[in-house]
C-alpha cells in the first residue's frame, strides 16, 4: 500500500510520520519511508535546485516540471520496486503538493499540473492520502520557532501563498474523497498521530 502525507508548511507532518512509522514496525510491517521532493539521489539533486533560496527566478512551469522529474526518478527507483516487494510505503508529499503548489498557489491549474503528472508517474495515485490541515499562519509560526528545521524557498511565500495551498488542499481533498482523510493538526501531536494512525489502520482493514 502507498500511504502519501500532505500539508502546509510547519503542519508537523515529520513528527507524526516518525511515530507512525515506529508504531507500524512494531505492528509487524515492513515500511519503506520516503519523501518528496528526493527519496534518491538523482532526485534529490533535483530537490537541491528547487528548494534553493537563490533560485528566485525560477518560472512556475520550471518548477513543476522539476517536481515532475523528481517524482518519476523517486517512483521507479524506490516506491515502485518496493511495492513489488510488498512493503508499507510511506511518503512524505507526492503528486498532491505539486497539484496544491504549482497548479493552485501558483495559478498554472491544477488540471494542468495533473495532466504533466499522470505522464510522470503513468497514472499512479496513492491509496491513501493524509492531508494535515492548519492554518497558515500557525504552522509558519511553527517553523519561525524551530531553528533546527530547515527553512526554504517556498517557508518564506508570502501569507497569500500558503492560504491559496491550504485551499487547493481542500479542493482536492473533495476532488478525491475516496482516498483523502483530512486532520485537524492544531491539534496536539498525541491526537494528531492517533487520528492519523487510525486512518492508516482503517485503510489496512479493508
Amino acid at each position: 500500500m502507498f500511504i502519501t502525507f500532505e500539508g502546509g508548511e510547519g503542519a508537523g507532518k515529520s513528527t507524526a510520520i516518525k511515530r507512525i512509522v515506529e508504531k507500524l514496525t512494531s505492528e509487524g510491517y515492513e515500511i519503506v519511508l520516503t519523501r518528496e521532493p528526493g527519496g534518491t539521489p538523482i532526485a534529490e539533486e533535483i530537490r537541491n535546485v528547487i528548494l534553493d533560496k537563490k533560485n528566485t527566478a525560477m518560472d512556475p512551469r520550471t518548477e513543476a516540471l522539476l517536481y515532475a522529474a523528481s517524482r518519476r526518478q523517486h517512483l521507479v527507483e524506490k516506491v515502485i520496486p518496493a511495492l513489488k516487494e510488498g512493503k508499507l510505503v510511506l511518503c512524505d508529499r507526492f503528486i498532491d503538493s505539486s497539484l496544491a503548489y504549482q497548479g493552485g498557489a501558483r495559478e498554472i491549474g491544477i488540471d494542468n499540473v495533473y495532466n504533466m503528472n499522470l505522464f510522470a508517474t503513468e497514472g499512479m495515485l496513492p491509496d491513501l492520502t493524509i492531508l494535515f490541515d492548519i492554518k497558515p499562519e500557525v504552522g509558519l509560526a511553527r517553523i519561525a520557532a524551530n531553528s533546527q528545521r530547515e527553512v526554504n524557498r517556498l517557508d518564506v511565500e508570502k501569507l497569500t501563498f500558503h492560504n491559496k495551498v491550504r485551499d487547493s488542499f481542500h479542493e482536492l481533498a473533495k476532488r478525491f474523497p475516496e482516498r483523502f482523510v483530512i486532520i485537524d493538526a492544531s491539534k496536539g501531536p498525541d491526537e494528531v498521530f492517533e487520528e492519523s494512525y487510525k486512518a492508516i489502520e482503517d485503510r489496512l482493514k479493508k
